[in-house]
């Protein structure tokens, strides 16, 4: 009878378990409990981060405006984005920039089984492998969900899980260059981390031209306020 109750017990504790660490998607909490995950870095720099890609549609555009302003930034790729276009992922460690892990697919993690979790962020983890030829060091899942599964497989993989402290809302279908400028630096501080997107295949089409038409008004505003913009491996997060 102890037994049975005892594995009753812990069959309704383990999903619980699985679906805690998503309370961390909530900004509130992460950044004042969690300010490495919130991607809180040296007051003196601001890490750029790009999700969903690539994409032969836009990203070629971020990277080219990235150029023209000497910045270096964090991709967050999706490894089946990955996969069709890797002539792309290898642009983005020849120009400089570092690659991270974003998912598989763009599914929500609540979605997955344990199993599944696991199997595809590390498809995603060897394929950034293969094709970058460096292995990558950060982990930010599709919406900024985390579960337990994923946890075990960052650290399984020695991945960082990082999220952001500021957005453009640059997915919208309302979204224009003003817009998105003007949500970033109003959430922006030194130390902060800022999301856009290099592909609207998750979002509204040819959302991605809002994003970056406000980089450059963003990357002004960085300067003007002397902080230095770069991937998150340079941020100065702090220890785990």
């Amino acid at each position: 009878m102890r037994a049975a109750t005892l594995a009753r017990a812990a069959a309704l504790a383990l999903p619980v378990l699985q679906v805690a660490p998503s309370v961390t998607a909530l900004p509130a909490v992460r950044r004042r409990w969690l300010p490495g995950l919130h991607g809180i870095g040296a007051p003196d720099r601001v890490a750029l981060t790009f999700d969903d890609g690539p994409d032969p549609e836009s990203t070629g555009q971020v990277l080219d405006v990235l150029a023209a302003h000497r910045v270096r930034a964090t991709f967050f790729v999706l490894g089946a984005m990955l996969r069709r276009n890797p002539a792309l992922g290898r642009r983005l460690v020849d120009d400089g920039h570092e690659v991270a892990v974003h998912g598989w697919t763009h599914d929500n993690l609540l979605l997955r089984g344990p199993a599944r979790t696991v199997r595809d962020l590390t498809r995603a983890y060897d394929l950034v492998t293969d094709v970058t030829g460096r292995a990558p060091r950060f982990l930010r899942p599709p919406y900024g969900v985390l579960t337990a599964a994923a946890l075990t497989a960052a650290r399984r993989l020695r991945l960082r899980p990082v999220l952001w402290s500021c957005w453009g809302r640059d997915w919208t279908a309302t979204a224009t260059a003003d817009t998105v400028a003007r949500t970033v630096l109003s959430g922006l501080e030194g130390g902060g981390t800022i999301l856009l997107h290099d592909s609207s295949r998750t979002a509204a089409p040819g959302a991605w031209r809002a994003g970056v038409a406000a980089l450059p008004r963003v990357l002004a505003e960085c300067r003007r306020r002397g902080w230095h913009v770069g991937p998150l491996s340079g941020h100065g997060l702090p220890a785990r």
